[in-house]
């Protein structure tokens, strides 16, 4: 994996470039390496050894605190003392100022060698959105400390009667009292309600737990504002603090109702809390009033303007959902990885042809087979396709902050369209690696001696969080293609367009030029005829197969673009392009019979009774 990562960084990204800006200047390709070095050599010897440990010992909870192996512990230790945490931040805050395009290279490490113990995704999403929204204090006493290791934190959005309709989201926050708004840390509140699927939400890895928690505050009336535009944001700590970020020795009300377990992702906790239930009442000096007049309700510091709770919150969505693609290639490169380890050595069968029907002949290796092989190509232009577009997403992230006003805009208009297509395709397609992996080892793949079930079972969670497949699919047709009259979808059809034209003068990569052209003209009529009669519905209808498309083309365009770059006759070159074939050849036709549906419009699934059933 490393040699195919420092191709996509120097070969096809030249990162390199950025040490020519000034807050990169003390870079370099060297400093690049360490850092990756850093993070292979902790990824190998504290998550890789006890992926299968916290497989198989899941969290449970004592009554007192959540017990996670040992190794868990270290883990977080090693990951917090690398530095990693901070790893982009500002010199002047412990950071390394380092490219977020080599941050995410690095933290990829962590995710194929175990995501189930975890980095620091969520910890270092929730410091940012406080830095990008929250106020000095609120950074010098929660951010900070998250960057540092010393806290760790989770987004609190799903609700058990709500899940991702974060319009019913019903956690309620009142002013604390007379002086609520006097406060140093921010407007305080007391929360009440209950949040589901709060991964990282109870442990004991850190010494405080900062929950950004969404909720409504009610009008003079009682009654909150419906819909999304109501809804406000907080932070609600585990255990209080002062301004410096020190613990005030007393428990906020949040208290752990309950531990989901997962058909993956077992070594994280995932939880459902409650805020303000009363089992850790907060005593009255904290602010007084409060929910009911009584002092009740778990204490919070509002982020941002009220009403603006799911905008800012949508940093930290959005900087999760690029983790969360990358999380998926990697499991599915693990998966790659093993199971074309398995096959090299793996004996069985005999090569077909006249040689292959004397049974005295030796057993091939199972590589030798062409649908072992087409198994594996599969999973390489999948897993390392993937990697591939969250790294270059990645470098659209570093133009946003670093680049000239132009090149600012373009990524920002590119980012808005990728992100459900960084989102959605790896965690569908190397999903689907993963089950190859498992096919490629046969009955072995289907038992708990070869890691590759785990990696399938793990990787099943992508699909879900973070915004679940058909969220995505219909955020991607009905706002990103469509917003700000489509500026978004025509810049990228720009890019890929320049990509087109140099690799039509490529021989060998003409033909696949000439498809992706036709694949890009397909997929724009039918963002056309889907909304040729305006009506929602009918578009929305097949917004998953408009996904499905979209993504594929956007693969296609990203592994014709990186092959233009594996020009020479070295097997990694060979090994790429070959992907890169196979992808045009097996993969790209698949859009026809998406796109039909999208743009008949066709209503099989819109006018399906459910009665018939």
């Amino acid at each position: 994996m490393r040699t195919t990562i420092d191709f996509l960084l120097h070969d096809w990204l030249q990162v390199q470039q950025l040490t020519q800006r000034e807050r990169f200047a003390d870079h370099s390709r060297q400093t690049f390496a360490q850092v990756l070095d850093t993070c292979e050599r902790i990824a190998r010897d504290k998550y890789a050894p006890f992926n299968r440990l916290v497989d198989t010992q899941e969290p449970h909870f004592d009554g007192e605190k959540v017990i996670l192996p040992q190794a868990t512990k270290e883990a977080w230790d090693a990951y917090a003392a690398s530095g990693m945490l901070s790893a982009a931040q500002d010199y002047g805050i412990g950071g390394m100022q380092l490219p977020y395009t080599v941050e995410a290279a690095a933290n990829a490490f962590f995710a194929k060698a175990s995501v189930s113990i975890g980095a620091g995704m969520l910890s270092v999403g929730n410091a940012n959105l406080l830095m990008a929204h929250g106020t000095p204090l609120q950074q010098q006493a929660f951010a900070l400390h998250e960057f540092s290791g010393r806290f760790s934190g989770t987004m609190c959005l799903s609700e058990p009667q709500a899940g991702s309709s974060l319009s019913d989201v019903a956690t309620r926050a009142l002013p604390d009292g007379d002086d609520h708004a006097s406060d140093p840390l921010g407007p305080r509140y007391r929360l009440r309600g209950n949040k589901m699927w709060i991964s990282a939400g109870e442990h004991e890895l850190t010494e405080n737990i900062i929950h950004l928690v969404l909720a409504k505050i009610p009008g003079p009336d009682g009654q909150t504002v419906p819909g999304v535009k109501g809804i406000s944001l907080f932070i609600v700590p585990k255990k209080l603090v002062n301004e410096q970020g020190e613990l005030t020795g007393e428990r906020n009300d949040v208290s752990l109702a309950g531990l989901n377990h997962k058909c993956g992702w077992r070594g994280t906790t995932n939880t459902l809390l409650n805020f303000g239930e009363g089992r850790f009442p907060v005593r009255a000096g904290q602010g007084g009033g409060g929910l009911d007049g009584q002092g009740a309700g778990a204490i919070g510091y509002r982020v941002g303007a009220p009403g603006e709770g799911l905008r800012c919150m949508f940093h930290m969505m959005n900087e999760a959902r690029i983790g969360v693609g990358m999380a998926a290639a990697m499991l599915g490169m693990a998966g790659y990885e093993a199971s074309l380890a398995y096959a090299r050595q793996r004996p069985q069968g005999r090569s077909i042809g006249p040689a292959g029907k004397n049974p005295t002949q030796a057993q091939v290796p199972i590589i030798e087979h062409a649908d072992v092989k087409r198994m594996l190509l599969a999973q390489k232009a999948y897993c390392e396709g993937a990697l591939a577009l969250e790294l270059y997403c990645a470098r659209l992230v570093d133009e946003l902050h670093t680049g000239t006003d132009a090149s600012r805009e373009e990524s920002r208009l590119l980012l808005e369209v990728l992100t459900p297509i960084a989102k959605s395709w790896p965690s569908e397609w190397c999903l689907e690696a993963n089950s190859l992996a498992i096919q490629v080892h046969g009955g072995y793949g289907y038992t708990r001696d070869f890691p590759v079930e785990q990696y399938w079972r793990d990787n099943r969670l992508n699909m879900i969080h973070e915004g679940t497949h058909g969220i995505q699919a219909l955020d991607l047709l009905s706002r990103k293609v469509t917003m700000e009259g489509g500026a978004g979808l025509k810049l990228l059809a720009l890019r890929v367009n320049h990509t087109i034209e140099r690799a039509g003068q490529v021989p060998g990569l003409a033909v696949h030029a000439n498809q992706l052209a036709a694949a890009l003209q397909q997929l724009g009529a039918a963002t056309k005829a889907a909304w040729a009669t305006g009506v929602a519905e009918e578009a929305l209808a097949n917004a998953t197969p408009y996904l499905q498309a979209f993504g594929h083309v956007v693969l296609a365009w990203v592994w014709l673009d990186v092959a233009l770059c594996a020009s020479t006759d070295t097997p990694q070159h060979l090994g790429l392009r070959s992907a890169q074939r196979y992808f045009f050849e097996y993969e790209l036709p698949k859009i026809g019979p998406w796109l039909q549906v999208v743009s008949t419009r066709n209503d099989a699934c819109r006018t399906m009774h459910e009665d018939w059933f």
